[in-house]
């Protein structure tokens, strides 16, 4: 399997290894999560981030974790049933709300974040200090490339994946 820019095989698209990837490295942290403490891997993205940004409102988190808001309030509400995260209406408008760690949360976090620190250690022994460089520095290029791609294509195509309609009304089988 090689990268290529005018990929004509799968395994030549950079999002689908990403996602091999992802689906390897990732499973050891999901098992760890769902089996050891009963979150699962978008409550553990919630509850990391908010470990680091504090209190946030649920729009603010669904922005800086990019995930789209009705997985992150999900999210939300299945962290604060398991009493991980407190929402805290806004006084004078009980329609907004900040979301933060509660104190059970942060014993969790605390417990939890340095296993999966150790997997993403044992990930990144497959590279050197050179490698990892140039990975961390190739990782920050994709990510402004995809940003702007993502936010001049963004406005040209909207599908309805619920019904699996493109913008033109095609299906997505046709």
């Amino acid at each position: 399997m090689t990268l290529s820019r005018r990929a004509e095989r799968l395994d030549e698209l950079m999002n689908y290894r990403l996602t091999r990837l992802i689906a390897l490295s990732g499973a050891p942290v999901i098992r760890l999560c769902e089996g050891r403490y009963g979150i699962s891997r978008r409550e553990w993205r919630v509850l990391a981030h908010l470990a680091v940004q504090g209190p946030v409102s649920p729009s603010a988190l669904a922005e800086q974790i990019a995930l789209d808001r009705a997985r992150t309030s999900r999210a939300i509400g299945g962290l604060v049933d398991k009493q991980l995260v407190e929402r805290v209406a806004l006084p004078g408008d009980r329609r907004r709300a900040r979301v933060g760690l509660s104190e059970k949360g942060e014993a969790l976090h605390a417990e939890l974040f340095p296993q999966v620190a150790e997997l993403n250690r044992q990930l990144l022994e497959a590279l050197d200090d050179t490698l990892l460089a140039g990975l961390d520095a190739a990782l920050q290029r994709l990510e402004a490339q995809a940003g702007r791609i993502n936010g001049s294509f963004a406005t040209e195509v909207r599908a309805d994946r619920h019904r699996g309609i493109g913008r033109r009304g095609a299906s997505a089988g046709s």
